[in-house]
Parts: structure tokens; sequence; C-alpha cells
């Protein structure tokens, strides 16, 4: 089925561009993202239930940017009666004719950056996207019933086990871009589920954590069995670890890896909002080898589904599919709007809002390495001492100077091409972004996306983003 656009949001048209008219007649620019989303979010354990109608993208709001002599300022709203939007121009008139006061007063003193006015050419989009169910018709019971059922198996691995939690999150997103020229308006569901297990054994306790993603409805948590199963080898497999000895080996990561490693090495690192402060060392790589050639990675809405693969992004730029590098060549970052008129470049879709009350920044979408032509097994049989890195828990990265440090759940060991049977945990990787992907020499067919959790720009601003790729086979310091 399409997932239905917002009813809500369809009776405002009018009044919105009633708005913007009205605006127009002081401002050289003017835009309205409207948002209107829905869901649920619940979690089982051993010890709480915890059901809401919340999530991490549930909203309702509207936001107007202007421009007014090359300087931009917005004002969010909660609440918009269509035949009240006199009084509405009225009040953000105030607000950002005060905003603007500000900036112009504040550019004796600070660098204030003039940008161009955006392009307001015409365009008209209605994109439903397909979805099995929608949120808002779940029947919650039974999803509870199912996701308690879940918990009740993880508990029935026995002795040493602490808790096995279950949870299920799905959200009905609702947006609409409205410019003097421009009516966009997308609607799609996606949903996220996980099992989480804890035990403990001979003193030792341990948390696994496995998850499931994708654009589509609840029909993602009609059957979570085999998450579970794979969080309950994963905390069996954690208790048995060993601590690595530190030092640089041979190292294949698992999909789940590659994504962590594409996320932190070249997802922050190329965001261009960091070129136009100049916090970025990938802006002095543009055209320059950072990885073999063996590497290739793309980013963008349209190179992935999953759980921000939307149509346009909130700026009303279309979803793209940008190739940031091409056969170990760095050949472009990605860019919200904004930036890319400061950069004298194309936006690429990436402009993204924690909700309609946050200000833009350049955000990462899908980021995912391309696949190449080894078989996980021949990349195993190529390595003479290493581990086979699986599982993620964080990450980080330095955008200015391009170290990262990734922090696995766990490693299998490799000797003489094969795997030995002992695990390690936890696991540090850390290096320089170039001479990791530089030591990239096999890439395996096979690519996953991974779309559950979130990103955050520094330690705020919070968004949906999935990465991933296929096994890669590189050099790393572990620790």
């Amino acid at each position: 089925m399409k997932a239905p656009f917002s009813p809500y949001l369809a009776e405002r048209v009018e009044g919105i561009r009633s708005l913007i008219a009205m605006l127009r007649q002081e401002y050289d620019y003017v835009s309205v993202l409207s948002t209107d989303s829905v869901g649920f979010a619940v979690r089982i354990s051993r010890r709480a239930k915890s059901v809401s109608r919340e999530t991490m993208t549930t909203e309702r709001g509207h936001v107007v940017r202007v421009c007014k002599d090359g300087l931009y300022s917005e004002a969010a709203f909660n609440r918009f009666d269509p035949d009240r939007a006199e009084e509405t121009a009225a009040w953000i008139r105030e607000t950002l004719n005060a905003q603007l006061a500000v900036l112009r007063a504040a550019g004796g003193k600070l660098s204030v950056c003039r940008t161009p006015v955006l392009p307001d050419e015409p365009e008209t989009l209605l994109a439903e996207m397909e979805t099995g169910r929608l949120p808002e018709n779940e029947d919650m019971q039974a999803l509870i019933g199912r996701l308690s059922a879940i918990s009740d198996a993880g508990m029935a691995r026995g002795e040493g086990t602490l808790d096995c939690g279950a949870a299920a999150q799905c959200t009905h997103i609702s947006k609409m871009f409205q410019t003097e020229h421009r009516d966009l308006r997308q609607s799609y569901v996606y949903a996220e589920g996980s099992v989480s297990v804890t035990a403990t054994r001979d003193g030792k306790t341990e948390v696994s954590h496995e998850s499931v993603s994708g654009r589509c409805g609840p029909e993602l948590f009609d059957d979570l069995t085999p998450v579970l199963q794979r969080a309950l080898k994963s905390v069996d497999e954690l208790l048995d670890a060993r601590r690595v000895e530190p030092g640089e080996y041979d190292i294949i990561t698992m999909p789940d890896v590659t994504g962590l490693i594409a996320h932190e090495a070249f997802g922050h690192g190329v965001e261009m909002d960091m070129f136009v402060k100049n916090r970025a060392l990938g802006a002095a790589y543009i055209g320059k080898r950072v990885g073999s050639d063996l590497v290739t990675m793309h980013e963008g809405a349209l190179c992935a589904v999953d759980v921000t693969s939307y149509a346009f992004d909130d700026e009303g730029t279309p979803a793209g599919d940008v190739t940031e590098i091409d056969h170990g060549i760095l050949r472009t970052g990605i860019c919200d709007a904004l930036s890319a008129l400061r950069l004298g470049v194309a936006p690429t879709g990436n402009g993204k809002r924690q909700n309609y009350a946050h200000k833009v920044y350049t955000r990462m979408t899908n980021t995912l390495f391309d696949s190449g032509e080894s078989t996980l097994e021949e990349m195993i049989a190529s390595v003479q001492h290493g581990y086979l890195l699986s599982g993620i828990a964080s990450g980080m990265e330095d955008p200015k100077h391009w170290g990262i440090q990734c922090i696995v759940e766990k490693g299998y060991e490799i000797r003489d091409g094969r795997l030995t049977g002992v695990v390690i945990a936890p696991v540090v990787m850390t290096g320089y972004v170039p001479d990791l992907l530089g030591s990239v020499s096999m890439v395996s067919r096979d690519r996953e996306v991974f779309g559950a959790g979130g990103c955050g720009k520094g330690y705020k601003e919070w968004v949906k983003v999935a990465d991933g790729g296929p096994c890669l086979k590189a050099r790393a310091m572990l620790g």
C-alpha cells in the first residue's frame, strides 16, 4: 500500500501558500517546511514495559526560512490556522526582522556571511512510498504480545541470563516543502526493531544487541526470532571472549563494521558545512587519493532503501546518490543548500533537521562502500594472522585531522587462513583514515545496510542515518 500523505498538512496547503505570498512582499526568498509524523515505540524486558506514541522523528509543526539582502533567518511555530494567516505573518515578520537586525548590527564586529538567494524553480511532487502497514493502525496489544514472547524466549536461555529486552519503533513521516513556485510533498514509513540480552558467567557480565531496520511498516516486527538468535549467540561469544593483544593486524570487517568505518571516516569528514568553517581536512583532499583502487563509496537517500531514504531533504532539494570516493579518489563531499551557495557547488540533498524547530545542517543519509569481487571465504583464506571484526558499539572521528576510533563488539581470530574459534572483545580499532582505506586489499561481492539508531552532530542534533557495505580486508591498529 501507499503511505498516505497527512490530511492535516493537506488541509493547510492553501493557508501556507497565502502566508508565503504575504511574506514575499517583504523578503527576497520565503520557504516553509511543514511536518506531521506519527508513530510508536515499544520496549519490553524482564523488568519493565514501555509504550509511547513518540519516536525520534515524531513531530508536528512548521518552520519558515527567509532571505533579505543576503541574510537568512528562520522562525518555527507548531500551530497554524489557515483562516488567520495574516496574524501568523505579522508575528513572523516581527520575529524575523528582530533577528535580521541583530545580524546587521553584528556586521561591524563579527564575520557575517552574506549568501545569495536560493533558487526557486517551479516544481510539483507528491511521493507516497510503499509500506506494508501503518504505525497508526497497528494492533498494539498484539505487538506487545509478540515482543513479550521474544523477551520470554530469551530469558529461557537459562542460568546466568539477567535480562532480555525486545524493542520496536515505527514512524509514518509526512513532510511538505512550499515556496512561491514549489509544492513538494512526501510520505513514507520506516521501522526498526532490536533485541538485547544481558548475561553473566563466572563473575563476568556482557550485553549483546542485535537490530533490524527498513523503509517499511510494523510488518518488520512480525518475527524477530532471527534477531533474538543472533543476540543469544553473540552474548555467549562475549562471555567466552579474551582480550586482544594490542598491535597492527590484518582485519576483515563484516558489513556492519564496514558501515561504521564509512560513517566515521567519510561521513562527518566530508559534510561540507564543515568546509565552510574550515573544520574538515577532507576539503584539502578533493581530487586526491584517500584509499586503494578498491575503495568506492556512495552517499545519498537514493543509494539504498532504509530508514532515511526520502524523496527530498528538509530544504526541498531532491534526494541524491553521490559518489564521494571513486576507486580511491575523493571526488566530493555532501552539502546542504546554504553551504552549497557559499561554496559555489550544487546541493546534494543532505540538508536535514533534528525536527522542524532545529537548524538545518549537512547530514548523512545512506553511507555505503561499494561491493567488490571477492568472497568472504577467499578473504579469510588470505589472512595469516588477524581478526574478523563483527558488531558495533560506537565510533568517533576528528574531521580536522582525520583520526578514527571504532569500538567493535568482537573479533574472531584467523590463523593460517582459518577461523580458530577464539573470540576477542571488546575491540578498539584506531587509525588515520587515508592509511586505513589505503590498506584495503580485498572487497566482498555482497553488501548490507543498517539503519537502527541515530547520529548526532557533535553531541546533539540527532537524525536518522543508515550505513553499510560489503566485507573489507585491510590493516588496522587494534587494542
